[in-house]
């Protein structure tokens, strides 16, 4: 049986852990307490993931002596907006939330993302707590403060900067995760060795097709390692002024392919964030910054495990690179007109840069949507 690792998130009076191991939902209760203004906490979860994790939680904060209810929300990224959002504080104000109250999200983005925006407005501010049981959420959406919701404009466009009190990442909830929805995990574990970490793109490399098998050892090694690189990133840039906008690395190819999709099963994020890295390789050789054997190496390395590198299977009739074009325009990152893009002169290398070819760019979107 491994151990838990605990991965500190440094923002001074705001700091908080992240604990990273096996069975940890069956160890909530302990955990927990003695970070509870009161022993009372509500558990905010989806369809999916309620009937395989809500009792096992609740049993253990009933061990701990912390009363405890639960909302269930529909799974899936249309959850992410307004109407969800209004529900979800309805139903906590009409169960009487008090500002010493904690609410805890059970479940992979999307209920982390909305379950932490609710924390942020409902009685200007309560605590909340993470519990990821997704691999992306585990390695990637659960940690940092980003919360928010979706809009017809675009993804994560309403939202704030809201920390958790603590992040719980029981790898053993991986193993009822759909393989699809693990693979898309992945691709954001793959995103931080190729932002900065070329050594642990090689570990992937080698341990990658295991890890997405069932390797508990291996996914709670690249969940820490992950962790770790998001955690230095956020204590050093927490509003994403600066360095923290890497971690975007294929997020503004990946967020016009999902809103062209309709942000429904056709495309999830984590598989439209393979297609977005792959893409910003491919932009990054055209504009000369890369050589063409590193996109190689990454297109290879997500076929190998599975993951999608062209639209061949997703894209409509109605797509172009006019349209995806139009929905970049609506990403945050746009300032004074322009895009900021995170490219990279190789494995390990990413950069941010508004000066890009648009021409390069449509063709790169054009090359993507014919082959």
């Amino acid at each position: 049986m491994s151990t838990m690792d605990r991965v500190r998130v440094e923002l001074e009076e705001r700091s908080y852990d992240i604990l990273a191991g096996p069975e940890l939902l069956q160890q909530a209760g302990q955990h927990l307490a003695p970070l509870l203004k009161q022993p009372r906490v509500m558990i905010v979860s989806d369809d999916n993931v309620a009937p395989l994790h809500l009792a096992t939680l609740e049993e253990s904060l009933s061990k701990a002596a912390i009363t405890h209810s639960h909302t269930i929300l529909p799974h899936g990224e249309r959850t992410k907006d307004f109407a969800h959002l209004e529900r979800l504080v309805e139903q906590l104000l009409e169960d009487k939330v008090e500002r010493t109250t904690t609410l805890i999200a059970l479940g992979g983005g999307v209920i982390g993302d909305i379950t932490g925006f609710a924390a942020s407005v409902v009685l200007r501010g309560v605590d909340f707590v993470q519990a990821p049981t997704t691999l992306l959420s585990q390695v990637d959406s659960s940690v940092g403060g980003k919360t928010g919701i979706n809009s017809p404009h675009g993804k994560n466009l309403i939202g704030s900067f809201y920390q958790p009190r603590m992040v719980l990442a029981d790898i053993n909830t991986l193993d009822t995760l759909p393989q699809r929805e693990l693979l898309a995990g992945y691709a954001e574990t793959v995103k931080y060795g190729l932002i900065n970490d070329p050594d642990f793109f090689s570990w992937l490399e080698e341990n990658g097709a295991v890890l997405c098998a069932g390797d508990p050892a291996l996914r709670q090694q690249a969940v820490v390692t992950s962790c770790r690189a998001k955690a230095a990133i956020v204590a050093a840039d927490e509003k994403e002024s600066g360095p923290r906008a890497l971690l975007n690395l294929g997020h503004t190819f990946a967020h016009a392919l999902e809103a062209e999709a309709g942000y429904g099963d056709t495309l999830i994020h984590g598989e439209a964030v393979a297609l977005g890295i792959q893409f910003a390789f491919d932009l990054s050789v055209r504009l000369k910054h890369c050589p063409q054997e590193d996109s190689e190496r990454v297109a290879h390395h997500f076929e190998a495990v599975g993951l999608p590198t062209n639209l061949s299977h997703i894209a409509g009739p109605h797509w172009t690179p006019q349209t995806l074009l139009a929905h970049m325009a609506h990403d945050k990152k746009v300032h004074e007109g322009k895009i900021t893009f995170v490219l990279t002169r190789g494995i390990g290398q990413a950069f941010l840069t508004a000066e890009v070819d648009m021409k390069e760019l449509e063709s790169t979107l054009s090359d993507a949507l014919s082959r």
